[in-house]
């Protein structure tokens, strides 16, 4: 391109390039000019990005115990856009997931604090395991198939090609690391000697560290703490109600629980004297509402190791639980109600059962659960008391098809998240694998037929009964969409559909249909005399160079979640006002968020159910007419739930 400048003055200079469809490289251009005695010269090389980019649409399927269900994926059946390409269709399921709770045991066993809670809970879980294992024989027949295979891999390490985000893109890698060591080391459980010298290691630790009063300190040296003492007794009545020990046979075990039972009721006639001082003061009444979070841990605690006569103090207080135990929340409500039905007073037990009940929902997909008052106290915790609710309804109830909902919940809670609580786990463990029906003898494989034509898989996965099957670009097939599914189980069964197409990103229409959802919309932020103003931004909106542009991303998930990513495309002429990569809290939601040359990502660790709103600016820096690109979102650890916008242009003037 020739041009001239005259003395002391500047002038434009542009040219246009014709990019060819394929192209994704980058092209460098030249400036220089020529003078009589000397020579100037600049050169820059622009990256040129592809305006297609492979989407992936997936569809959920779950399908109850006994059911056949058909299922149909719209998107791929419909009538598309000329320029979207299918480049591949994949179909998983897993023919028993309760398997997933075996993979999980071994997590059990690695405790790198001393502290006298974990200290127990190193005993609580090799006993508990050693105990599933004893019980459940196939699964050391199982774990020998296992052995070399994909089953020994993290979920957040598979099915890599149906992801939007590589692992090593993530700050998880080291997560993905981790659970897949604890796969590999399912081999201990089968090691019974080691694991009696643990426990036996443990005990002794707790022999030594209880005080003459009966009680454990948090830590050794420390002073003996109420509620860790309740803590290990009922972790032991635990152990003893599923006969994974008995306390009894060893007089040493026997004595230290005699003295942590001494220290309970002494604690509790402390607390009962203070209301008697008070009462005597007129500062309160007996029949006021005295119960406390640790009355009712003592409460159901004691109801494992029942005295032989109830006492004046205890009888109090199970006075107090039938008055006062309703507000007291879902976890401490299921408490009192096994504590009142081991005492003798089913019906005040039974009123709480049917009031839970009342307050429960029930989905055919996720079960029956509560919207958990998730938070960081002991009484707060939603897999625990999930686990605590399957023994109220079998213990209390004796209602099956209410225990296996329940189960069911916990199960599909599995799906999606690593559960990273050595407490939420083991609690987990004992109400999948040791309540109700046991799942883990179910051996059918789910049949499963595209378009009519029966799925035949070519590897299945030892116990899971995991299979994979990949339908390259030129075998894929309308038909394909309508899927049949089959379940001879009893227990729930899961699985997904994957359709892998390129298609232009202006021209990628919104899908929103797994339980996982995104919105996105942007909007142009002015000031003006009046004051502050939004408008939203179209495909026919023009914006300036220096405008300012908010983007709004709304979430939306119907059940909690670990491991979510988050990409945000932005257009070529669009800049970020943060351009620095930190940890950032919004809308009550934590995150790292990390802003890249062509999109923002946003890394969720964890996501409970609810809405979320994410929002972040950007200067309109360059003109153009440019596609924005489409926002994706994925649960890492279960790739079929996903979710991507609509892709716009923008025009920049």
């Amino acid at each position: 391109v020739p041009f001239n400048v005259e003395a002391g003055q500047s002038a434009p200079l542009s040219w246009s390039i014709q990019v060819p469809a394929d192209f994704t490289g980058a092209v460098s251009w030249q400036i220089f000019a020529d003078g009589n005695q000397y020579r100037d010269g600049e050169e820059s090389t622009v990256p040129v990005v592809t305006n297609r980019m492979l989407v992936t649409e997936t569809l959920p399927i779950t399908v109850r115990g006994g059911q056949s269900k058909h299922f149909t994926f719209d998107k791929l059946k419909g009538k598309n856009s000329p320029s979207l390409v299918p480049e591949r269709y994949t179909l998983e399921f897993t023919s028993n997931p309760a398997w997933y709770v075996v993979q999980s045991l071994p997590y059990l066993m690695e405790y790198p604090h001393q502290c006298s809670e974990q200290v127990f809970s190193r005993f609580y879980a090799n006993t508990l395991a050693s105990s599933v294992t004893e019980k459940l024989p196939a699964i050391r027949r199982v774990y020998e198939r296992w052995k070399g295979t994909a089953a020994m891999e993290s979920n957040l390490s598979k099915n890599q090609e149906l992801k939007y985000a590589l692992l090593e893109e993530t700050p998880w890698v080291m997560e993905a690391r981790q659970e897949s060591q604890q796969r590999q080391q399912i081999a201990l459980l089968f090691d019974l000697n080691r694991m009696a010298d643990e426990r036996e290691s443990a005990l002794s630790i707790l022999r030594d560290r209880q005080t003459s009063s009966g009680g454990w300190p948090w830590f050794s040296g420390g002073r003996e703490s109420w509620y860790i003492t309740q803590y290990i007794v009922e972790g032991l009545g635990h152990l003893q109600h599923l006969d994974a020990f008995e306390v009894q046979k060893d007089p040493k075990t026997a004595n230290m629980l005699d003295k942590a039972l001494a220290f309970c009721d002494a604690e509790l006639e402390k607390q009962y004297r203070e209301i008697e001082k008070a009462v005597q003061k007129g500062e309160t009444k007996w029949e006021d509402d005295h119960l406390g979070s640790m009355e009712i841990h003592y409460l159901y605690t004691r109801s494992f190791f029942p005295a032989d006569r109830i006492n004046k103090i205890q009888a109090y207080y199970l006075e107090q639980a039938q008055r006062y135990w309703l507000g007291k929340g879902l976890y401490q409500e299921g408490m009192l109600a096994l504590a009142l039905q081991r005492s003798g007073r089913k019906d005040a037990a039974l009123k709480i059962t049917n009031s839970l009940r009342e307050r429960a929902q029930e989905k055919e997909e996720l079960g029956m659960y509560w919207a958990f008052d998730w938070g960081y106290y002991w009484y707060n915790l939603p897999i625990e008391t999930q686990a605590l609710m399957v023994e109220v309804f079998d213990e209390v109830a004796n209602d099956a098809k209410a225990v296996e909902n329940l189960r069911i919940w916990l199960l599909k809670n599995k799906q999606t998240n690593r559960w990273e609580s050595t407490k939420a786990t083991a609690s987990a463990v004992y109400a999948l694998l040791l309540h109700g029906e046991n799942w883990l003898q179910n051996t059918q494989t789910v049949q499963v037929s595209l378009g009519n034509k029966p799925l035949q898989p070519t590897e299945i996965e030892p116990g899971s009964g995991y299979f994979k099957e990949t339908y390259e670009k030129t075998a894929i097939k309308p038909e394909m969409g309508d899927i049949q599914v089959n379940n001879p189980n009893s227990q729930i069964v899961w699985g997904a559909a994957y359709w892998q197409y390129f298609e232009d990103l202006d021209k990628i229409e919104t899908f929103k249909k797994t339980p996982l959802t995104i919105e996105k919309t942007l909007t142009k932020l002015e000031n003006t005399s009046g004051g502050p103003k939004s408008t939203p931004i179209t495909d026919q909106a023009v914006l300036k160079v220096g405008d300012k542009v908010q983007v709004r991303l709304e979430i939306r998930v119907d059940r909690p979640m670990e491991y979510v990513h988050l990409k945000d495309m932005r257009a070529a002429g669009f800049e970020p006002v943060d351009v620095l990569s930190t940890y950032r809290w919004q809308d009550g939601l934590g995150y790292y968020q990390s802003t890249k040359d062509l999109a923002t990502h946003f890394f969720i660790d964890y996501l409970p159910r609810g809405v979320y709103v994410l929002q972040y600016n950007m200067v309109a820096s360059a003109r153009g007419d440019m596609s924005n690109g489409i926002t994706t979102l994925q649960c890492m650890y279960a790739p079929e739930f996903t979710s991507h916008s609509k892709g716009i242009r923008v025009k920049i003037k």
